[in-house]
């Protein structure tokens, strides 16, 4: 039993499918070639309509059963031994089959993937797509009891010893807090709402929480954040916060990980307005931040060993109105780089500069640290890489060690895809500063969807604003950073979020530390 904090719905696993627990069955296999004899008796339905129904083993489709729970739920993978398949054909069929077991009126519903060769993450992935079936946004939990959860219980059919619940739990645990905040509307996670949350969320746990919301603090150390959350100041309910978590696990530390997220509750744009109906959808820009909060979630859950993590959430709402901060304004970062504002609507490399410097501080004082942003930066990382995929930017000493071709395989393995992208000398160029006022300039005055390196030049922009090029490989002090950019992966508008990069993140940070 695996009924933890944050899930969709209590988790039981078994390997008796036919004991009488589950009123239906969900079947997620490429074909049925296996043999399971635990299981054996689901694919004789199946194969029968094969023989009078082209679309069996294609569609998602219901089959009585005479023996066990009343029906079986088939939902193939389809094809997945081609150039170009991945384990989320896997993920994609277990979201289409909860979802006709729930239209079908089931309430305990038990999802069965039978033992195959073809990925080695496939029952992981398997079950995280049926989470993701049956998450209900925060909202509608909590103004509609009646409808916080899609089912009373789902089944995991366990084959293995090697299948771990616990884990996949717990990763699905950090998804839905990222989704919560991620996803929730402007109002209901307004940065004051969101500390809320977070306290609540990590009492009692490992993880540790310090909050600044002094205006007076903003402006004196972190002046580039403070500069997006003027005008959104004096309306109490959208002043900003910066919230800070920390996880430290047992033993001796090897790593430390160092991540900041862009959290801005709305982003109307600011004095460069959104217009054109472009603005709907921007309360999902505060998904970096969310991803942050759902990474510490899974370490709260699995309290990884040799492992200290520091996170900022720069939670802040990017309003428009007669104090908000313009372009032509000249303003002096954390790290005493004079930074040239080009576009107001490129609002989160500058709430995400000041604490990235303050994490280049601190990573100089602790063990093996390896410095992470997280973003939905820019809307050229969907024209560029399309809306599935995040991306990930290393600075020098990251990529001497590998690790963007590193978080790309972790990914890849459990469905939770990156692109790898590079930081080039023209993105430097780039956010050079233009004329002897500024040193950087912060962006240019088009979208980012039409500039030429749209998402990598802001990469450079934050390593220069945050002084981050004082510690590339020529410095005496190297710091690993690597940048992600989620504005494709975070997920559709209208839909739910996704709550990537934090699966990819676990695999690789935390899976063989437990």
């Amino acid at each position: 039993m695996a009924n933890m904090h944050n899930l969709p719905a209590p988790v039981e696993t078994t390997s008796n499918p036919k004991d009488g627990k589950w009123d239906g069955v969900v079947l997620v296999c490429e074909n049925l070639d296996w043999k399971c004899e635990p299981i054996e008796f689901l694919k004789d339905p199946i194969k029968a309509a094969q023989k009078v129904d082209k679309s069996a083993g294609s569609d998602v489709l219901l089959f009585p059963l005479s023996e066990g729970p009343p029906f079986v739920i088939h939902a193939p993978t389809g094809p997945v031994n081609r150039d170009y398949d991945d384990v989320r054909r896997y993920a994609d069929a277990a979201v289409k089959g909860i979802q006709r077991a729930i239209k079908a009126g089931s309430k305990a519903p038990l999802l069965v993937i039978p033992p195959t060769s073809s990925f080695s993450d496939a029952w992981p992935a398997t079950v995280l797509g049926a989470f993701h079936g049956l998450y209900v946004p925060l909202e509608i939990r909590e103004d509609v009891p009646s409808k916080k959860q899609k089912v009373e219980k789902l089944g995991v059919f366990l084959h293995g010893t090697e299948l771990n619940i616990d884990y996949v739990s717990a990763v699905e645990s950090g998804r839905l807090v990222c989704r919560d905040i991620g996803g929730s509307d402007p109002e209901r996670m307004a940065a004051p709402n969101v500390e809320t949350y977070v306290r609540k969320t990590f009492k009692g746990t490992p993880v540790k929480i310090s909050v600044l919301a002094d205006e007076s603090a903003f402006e004196t150390d972190y002046p580039l954040l403070a500069a997006v959350n003027r005008c959104a100041k004096h309306v109490k309910r959208h002043q900003g916060r910066l919230i800070q978590l920390e996880y430290v696990g047992e033993g001796k530390i090897d790593q430390t990980l160092l991540l900041v997220g862009k959290g801005i509750t709305y982003d109307t744009g600011g004095a460069d307005i959104k217009a054109g109906g472009v603005m709907a959808g921007m309360h999902r820009d505060k998904c970096g931040a969310a991803a942050v909060a759902g990474f510490f979630q899974i370490l709260a859950k699995l309290k990884p060993k040799g492992i200290k993590v520091l996170g900022k959430m720069a939670m802040v709402r990017n309003s428009v109105g007669s104090d908000c901060y313009v372009a032509d304004e000249i303003i002096t970062s954390a790290a005493g780089v004079r930074v040239r504002v080009g576009n107001t609507d490129a609002e989160g490399r500058m709430v995400m500069a000041d604490p990235l410097h303050h994490s280049k501080l601190e990573a100089l004082k602790e063990k093996n640290p390896h410095v992470i942003t997280i973003a939905t930066l820019t809307g050229h990382a969907i024209r560029a890489m399309g809306p599935n995929y995040s991306i990930v930017l290393d600075n020098g000493p990251a990529a001497k060690k590998s690790f963007a071709q590193k978080i790309q395989a972790a990914g890849h393995e459990i469905g939770d895809p990156f692109e790898i992208s590079t930081i080039r000398r023209d993105d430097y160029e780039f956010a050079q500063g233009k004329s002897e006022y500024e040193d950087v300039l912060q962006c240019n005055n088009t979208p980012s969807s039409g500039t030429a390196r749209g998402h990598q030049f802001p990469a450079a922009f934050l390593i220069r604003a945050s002084g981050l090029d004082k510690h590339g490989i020529d410095s005496k002090e190297p710091i690993c950073f690597s940048h992600m950019d989620i504005a494709g992966s975070s997920g559709p508008f209208p839909g739910i979020p996704t709550g990537a990069p934090i699966v990819a993140m676990a695999e690789y940070f935390l899976k063989n530390r437990i």
